[in-house]
């Protein structure tokens, strides 16, 4: 019975992206026909079409040339096609992957960090509740023309973006369960002669991870929005470059392939984070099991 509501669930999930494409792709034709009826989102100068994002993917992948000749990875076409074009999709997307995962890891371990230790001592959040307050009520989208004013348009600039918008995401998150952790445990520990240490690694750590992994799959999301908003605002290279670049030539194809790029790169992340919580809460299961 699982194994036939997984295939009904894929059977759903691919009938509705060929009836969103097939609009897509040919509902504006029936315009003329039926102008009640089509939005004038669907119209191509603004969102392209499904077989023109593939050209225009196949383009800037340096897999066909413009004239849609197959580039060859023998005779060279493919390499020559990477050396003519620096911030090609594969290197774009690379850049950003590399710039999100510095501002993500960066950003959960010093929220973290910083939730732990806020969370188990009331004079600190006391001291810094207000401070922590002020800072978190300001949009984080809004300080990165600050940001890259200070740090350049290099990569750090985007990383310090993607911190910032992770950071508070993961703090709130920890610092709830550090003060959400029953007292039960931590007195029946110092009853066993456990250290403050041991408390934290043996029942502050694990009772928090719950809470902590609730916050990795929208935290990984706004990561890359972080690094994609550096990336509009001043970059070399990367895939907000990319959309830049597609949207002062006018060529709406060349911006839905990098917005397709991206959401395929967040369904990926997201599942490796939901697979690393599989793994790491398993005992959770075996608990609710027994």
């Amino acid at each position: 019975m699982k194994r036939y509501g997984t295939l009904g669930t894929v059977g759903w999930q691919v009938l509705i992206c060929a009836v969103v494409l097939s609009v897509w792709q040919w509902g504006y034709d029936l315009r003329t026909k039926l102008p009640w009826l089509v939005p004038d989102l669907l119209d191509p100068y603004f969102i392209s079409k499904p077989s023109m994002i593939f050209d225009n993917f196949l383009i800037q992948s340096c897999l066909t040339s413009k004239l849609g000749a197959f580039n060859s990875w023998f005779n060279g076409d493919f390499g020559k096609c990477l050396a003519r074009n620096e911030n090609n999709l594969w290197a774009a997307t690379a850049i950003t992957l590399k710039n999100t995962f510095f501002g993500f890891v960066t950003g959960v371990v010093s929220g973290f960090v910083a939730g732990l230790i806020l969370g188990r001592s009331d004079r600190l959040s006391a001291i810094f509740q207000p401070f922590i307050t002020a800072v978190n009520s300001i949009p984080r989208i809004a300080l990165a023309p600050i940001i890259v004013l200070a740090f350049g348009i290099g990569d750090m600039s985007k990383i310090v973006t993607s911190w910032i918008v992770v950071v508070f995401l993961v703090f709130f998150n920890t610092f709830e369960g550090a003060r959400s952790i029953d007292e039960g445990f931590t007195n029946a520990a110092r009853l066993l002669g456990a250290s403050e240490w041991q408390i934290t690694r043996t029942v502050v750590i694990p009772s928090t991870m719950a809470w902590v992994f609730a916050s990795l799959t929208p935290a990984i999301s706004f990561a890359l929005i972080g690094v994609i908003v550096g990336e509009f605002i001043g970059a070399e290279r990367g895939i907000g470059r990319l959309i830049i670049e597609s949207e002062a030539r006018g060529e709406a194809s060349g911006m839905m392939v990098a917005v397709v790029v991206l959401m395929l790169v967040g369904v990926v992340l997201s599942a490796i984070i939901w697979r690393l919580q599989a793994y790491l809460l398993r005992w959770q299961r075996q608990r609710s099991a027994e």
